[in-house]
């Protein structure tokens, strides 16, 4: 029997095993690390970047005071003011519940939606921006914990209503949102001042990054608005629309020599310190944006075309068909009957059959080029947002009764700008010029940055059209004429009356019951010093131009030359006086 020598266990064994094991674990843990840290550092490093810098790395801005607004006497219209914003930190409050509760009775407002601000996981929250002096005393009296006040900068308007339409307004950011402040928001805002802090663990600044801007305030703007003319103008036609109970009126002063603008009038009038209060419509500057159809004050330009074709004089006859004239299918109609009537008869009765039978003598083509001449159908470029184009057809788009209606101011559509500046070119001896609301542009010291002057757009007619088309238009403010109560002691006043009806937007048809009363015209007639556009929209007592917006023209003419002494060019004889002042208490009483 063989002796078998037992096997003895190898006592490595075992230690080779812990030491694999511990070898794996120990790898599975640098593979485990590695990934991690390409994670963090290739992968995620973007979003980890930017987490890191929002704890050490906090950005600032600061916004410089807005630009002034001045009247052409630099009087202010638009200032920014120092108020406080009401802010929380809420984890700073002790209860935010009771804290929401004392808020929403000292502010007025509800306390659901302030409890929901104040429970937001954020360091800091705003309350209120911008308060008025009485709720932040009111706030101030809680002396609640995690409650400050920050000291802004907010737009106020010191003349309220005044020329509100054109200054437009700011939001709670100081961004322009409508008007002036809109157009220019860029020079009025000025440059904002940004820089960077650093702080360690605890929250405590060490370094401060150079300010990337230096802080610059805005522009000041004194503009070619008068605010004594602005008043007077906004004051006369808010008299007309409330006598004869009508929807709004708008009123255009401008200098036919230079195309400044002196007013922009409208009624309904708006608060900009409140514009959250009004309709859009209302604080709209819809001598700007909106257009109109012009009615008979369309036969001012038709006249310049006529005279400047050559083809007619002031004395051409025509005959006015007694007050119905049928072409074809269509048919004009006058307001009066007339029989045989001169061309400068036809624009002092204001004839619409004598009117349609001129613009067949001159051709539709004539006619057209002409109204391109004096602006309608495209934008004057006046410093507004939201100018519209007007509508005027091309050409080959008239139709036989388009070609008729025009020549009485149907079928077209024109803004009030777009008038003034029109019979701005008829005052100014036939040269257009572009109107414009910036004359001069300061720094916040006070030195001029830059000046804006007067600009020649084109010349329209000739000096002699445009001096004998004032004559004839002379006639339409004289007695008998429909512009009669436009009519001035002491100066010779060019004029013409509009009447128009309003399209239904419904049925796309003319209503029988709305009317826009437009006069437009220009005194001293010889030598203008002001040219007055007054368009009142559905008045419901009267509706026709010479009753409801002459006497607009009137009132704010009157002012304006007694402010600018302006002395009277001609004595008015007496006799002539009284059958003035009789026929315009006869169309008022009438």
């Amino acid at each position: 029997m063989k002796d078998y020598k037992r096997k003895r266990p190898d006592p490595n064994k075992w230690i080779r095993f812990r030491i694999i094991v511990v070898g794996v674990f120990l790898a599975l843990f640098f593979v485990v690390i590695i990934g991690r840290a390409v994670q963090l550092q290739v992968l995620d490093r973007g979003k980890l970047s930017a987490r890191a810098q929002g704890e050490y790395k906090k950005a600032f801005s600061k916004l410089p005071r807005r630009g002034t607004i001045y009247d052409r006497n630099n009087m202010e219209l638009a200032v920014s003011i120092d108020v406080a914003s009401i802010c929380a930190y809420p984890k700073r409050l002790e209860s935010p519940k009771q804290a929401a509760t004392k808020l929403a009775q000292a502010l007025n407002e509800k306390g659901a939606p302030l409890l929901k601000i104040l429970s937001s996981e954020k360091n800091f929250v705003w309350i209120k921006r911008k308060a008025n002096p009485k709720e932040v005393e009111s706030v101030r009296a809680l002396q609640l914990a995690g409650i400050d006040f920050v000291k802004e900068s907010r737009r106020f308007y010191p003349m309220k209503t005044l020329a509100a339409q054109v200054l437009g307004f700011c939001g709670t950011d100081g961004s322009g949102l409508e008007g002036l402040e809109f157009q220019y928001d860029p020079l009025l805002r000025g440059y904002e001042n940004h820089w960077t802090v650093f702080r360690d663990a605890l929250g405590r600044s060490f370094q401060e990054e150079a300010s990337t801007r230096r802080l610059e305030e805005g522009y000041n703007l004194i503009l070619t608005i008068d605010q004594n003319i602005q008043h007077l103008a906004e004051e006369a036609l808010a008299e007309s629309v409330k006598a004869f109970a009508a929807k709004s009126g708008m009123a255009v002063v401008m200098d036919p020599k230079t195309g400044a603008i002196l007013a922009m009038a409208h009624v309904p009038r708006f608060n900009p310190n409140t514009f959250g209060q009004y309709e859009p419509w209302i604080r709209r500057n819809r001598a700007v944006t909106d257009s109109f159809e012009p009615g008979s004050t369309f036969k001012v330009f038709l006249g310049a075309a006529a005279l400047e074709s050559g083809r007619l004089t002031p004395e051409s006859t025509f005959h006015c068909e007694d007050g119905r004239y049928q072409i074809g299918s269509n048919v004009v109609h006058d307001v009066h009957a007339h029989g045989l009537l001169s061309f400068q008869d036809i624009l002092k009765y204001s004839s619409n059959i004598g009117a349609a039978k001129i613009g067949a003598r001159i051709g539709s083509a004539y006619f057209r080029d002409t109204l391109q001449a004096f602006g309608f159908g495209s934008r004057t470029g006046v410093d507004c947002p939201g100018e519209t184009l007007g509508s005027l057809l091309p050409l080959e788009r008239w139709s036989t009764m388009d070609a008729l209606a025009i020549c009485f101011g149907q079928a077209v559509s024109v803004s009030a700008l777009q008038l003034t500046a029109a019979v701005c070119a008829t005052a100014n001896d036939g040269v257009f010029m572009k109107p414009y609301l910036l004359q001069a542009m300061t720094d916040g010291k006070g030195r001029l940055v830059r000046s804006y002057q007067p600009a020649i757009v084109r010349r329209v007619v000739s000096a002699a059209t445009a001096r004998t088309l004032a004559q004839m238009l002379e006639r339409a403010v004289s007695k008998g004429g429909t512009g009669q109560q436009a009519a001035l002691r002491g100066y010779r006043v060019a004029g013409k009356t509009g009447t128009a009806q309003k399209v239904d937007p419904v049925t796309k048809r003319y209503a029988k019951n709305k009317y826009m009363a437009v006069f437009s015209g220009f005194v001293p007639s010889r030598d203008p010093a002001v040219v007055i556009s007054v368009i009142v929209d559905e008045p419901t007592k009267h509706h026709y131009g010479g009753v409801v917006a002459a006497p607009v023209f009137r009132k704010i003419a009157e002012e304006c030359l007694q402010y600018l002494k302006i002395p009277p060019e001609l004595i008015i004889p007496e006799q002539e006086a009284e059958t003035i002042k009789a026929s315009r208490e006869e169309l008022w009483m009438g």
